[in-house]
């Protein structure tokens, strides 16, 4: 049975297969696709709609435990390659 975590955005619970793994390297939220980087890590829907609510809210920072506003670029152009294919 695949381990279930919760989205940090519309806290909904799905399977870790569906979610993406955030985390936090040098201020910029960046995905970690085989979930091995050291730390904290944020679980996300690859949808526009829960990345969209989790920036507006600030849930990453929080979640991550992270002081100021990370960068979110990097993960937002990852999720458009991801939702365009």
């Amino acid at each position: 049975m695949d381990p279930v975590r919760t989205c940090v955005a519309c806290r909904k619970r799905a399977s870790r297969a569906d979610l993406l793994r955030v985390v936090l390297s040098e201020n910029q939220l960046l995905v970690d696709d085989r979930a091995v980087f050291p730390g904290r890590g944020a679980w996300v829907h690859p949808s526009s709609a829960c990345f969209e609510q989790a920036v507006t809210r600030s849930v990453f920072a929080r979640a991550l435990r992270a002081s100021g506003k990370p960068d979110a670029g990097p993960l937002e152009n990852r999720l458009k390659l991801i939702m365009d294919n």
